[in-house]
């Protein structure tokens, strides 16, 4: 890999971050970006639909969660169960319970800005400081028209993301300047997951 390809990385994942920031997330922080021709035509982080209430206000004015919370000995009206994800305080762990989270991702936000501005998102590449997306925003990707996704290590967030990047013409690669291994296999890199090289290849 090239020192200009591993600066272009470092320099997409910094922004990535820093778009992450707007989001208000009780469970994590997510920045995504639509490039073509080293040029973002796009950018979304994970957050509820614009001018809703985001999840630390949700505990005041929403009947039914506070409901359910009461009905697990928790007061919801506590400063420290209001800085929590109402999933987590509900008792489910993390990829559980998505019912109750209103939250649109950030790789699905960025594909929306682009849709909202008439933008086309065919061959564009997409960066993101998270792991491989869940399987609805991988579906979404891959219809979009995106050729390439970006991403800051191997973990799936379910099993059948996993599926539809052995199962389908979607190029996945981790950010040049976390992933300095030599050993590649096209876009995969072996060191970091040789199972996805033999299965993707």
């Amino acid at each position: 890999m090239s020192e200009k390809e591993i600066k272009d990385d470092a320099w997409f994942y910094n922004i990535c971050n820093e778009i992450a920031k707007k989001s208000k997330c009780l469970s994590r922080s997510v920045g995504a970006i639509l490039v073509r021709d080293g040029t973002i035509i796009a950018q979304g982080y994970n957050g509820p639909p614009k001018k809703s209430p985001h999840c630390n206000e949700r505990y005041i004015i929403d009947p039914v969660l506070r409901e359910n919370l009461k009905n697990l000995g928790k007061n919801p009206d506590d400063p420290e169960i209001q800085k929590v994800c109402p999933r987590y305080s509900l008792g489910f762990k993390s990829g559980q319970g998505l019912e109750w989270c209103v939250a649109g991702h950030g790789e699905r936000n960025a594909l929306i800005n682009a849709a909202v501005n008439g933008i086309s998102t065919k061959d564009s590449v997409m960066y993101m400081n998270c792991g491989l997306p869940c399987t609805p925003c991988l579906v979404e990707i891959i219809n979009a028209g995106v050729k390439e996704i970006v991403m800051t290590d191997w973990n799936p967030y379910d099993q059948s993301s996993l599926y539809l990047v052995h199962n389908s013409k979607l190029q996945v690669r981790l950010f040049r300047n976390i992933c300095k291994h030599e050993r590649t296999v096209g876009n995969f890199c072996i060191n970091c997951k040789m199972d996805l090289v033999e299965k993707k290849e």
